[in-house]
């Protein structure tokens, strides 16, 4: 029997409000006693320090944190650095990204994709981190097609991940479809869902449209006609993101993680109601 992984994902916090949010939050989810909690990295490391400080303070708390690790208009020497930094506190797994392209930055750095910098974290530290890869079931927005983006995917495992997780997505078909995909071009690690909570839809929508993942039309269409009702909006979300996870769980997906967007409220409640 596979033992299954579930995560939650947060970013970090720019004010001492904000931080305070986050303690809070994290204490709610700790009762679930994740597998780790992760920490986003910002574009071109535009919130390092803030990545550097909330992983830290989440491991001194006594739980496995996993920093993202973006390489676009990053050195080798910066990677090594922070690479060395974390396994002198005893961070054992990362997210190892290539990281959006700043509007304007001609550098991309010494890395231009994932799986550089997969190879480089292990001819660095052999097999002591466990290297989490992203994976996108309807496809990078900027790959050039759909076979492309899966044979970069296949490249980055092969390079030495030890599992993914996905973008966030809502039909559950392009999940299962994508594992297939992998597979046949000889991936076989866990590639776990990523999975966004439905809280604002003006905000849902406009990640979404931004990172690729598709809304159902119905989907779409219901949470646009409540308006300004954030109840209703909140409780289809809870049903629908319930539903997909039940369906995910049930039919053999290797864990779930959550994108908290730093709230605990929706997730505890898809929690509580899957029986986790």
């Amino acid at each position: 029997m596979m033992t299954q992984t579930f995560s939650f994902e947060f970013f970090p916090p720019k004010t001492p409000e904000g931080i305070e949010k986050l303690r809070n939050t994290r204490r709610q989810l700790a009762q679930f006693s994740p597998n780790f909690f992760s920490v986003t990295f910002g574009a071109g490391g535009t919130t390092q320090q803030g990545t550097i400080d909330t992983v830290l303070e989440i491991q001194s708390e006594g739980h496995q944190a996993a920093p993202h690790l973006s390489c676009i208009g990053s050195t080798r020497d910066n990677i090594r650095q922070l690479l060395n930094l974390y396994r002198d506190n005893n961070i054992k797994r990362i997210v190892a990204l290539r990281g959006d392209i700043p509007s304007g930055m001609v550098e991309v750095g010494e890395f231009r994709y994932a799986n550089e910098l997969v190879e480089f974290i292990r001819a660095e530290h052999g097999d002591w981190f466990h290297v989490e890869v992203a994976a996108y079931p309807e496809y990078h927005p900027q790959a050039r097609t759909a076979l492309d983006d899966l044979d970069n995917f296949a490249r980055k495992c092969k390079a030495g991940a030890s599992s993914a997780i996905t973008q966030y997505f809502f039909n559950p078909d392009a999940y299962f479809a994508f594992v297939d995909e992998v597979k046949f071009r000889g991936v076989d690690i866990p590639i776990v869902p990523g999975i966004m909570p439905i809280n604002n839809f003006t905000q849902m929508a406009r990640f979404s449209d931004t990172c690729g993942a598709e809304i159902p039309r119905w989907l779409r269409n219901k949470l646009q006609a409540y308006g300004d009702d954030v109840a209703s909006i909140r409780s289809l979300g809870l049903d629908v993101i319930t539903d997909l996870c039940d369906r995910l769980l049930t039919a053999g997906a290797p864990g779930l993680h959550f994108y908290t967007l730093n709230g605990a409220g929706a997730v505890s409640t898809i929690w509580q109601r899957l029986g986790l």
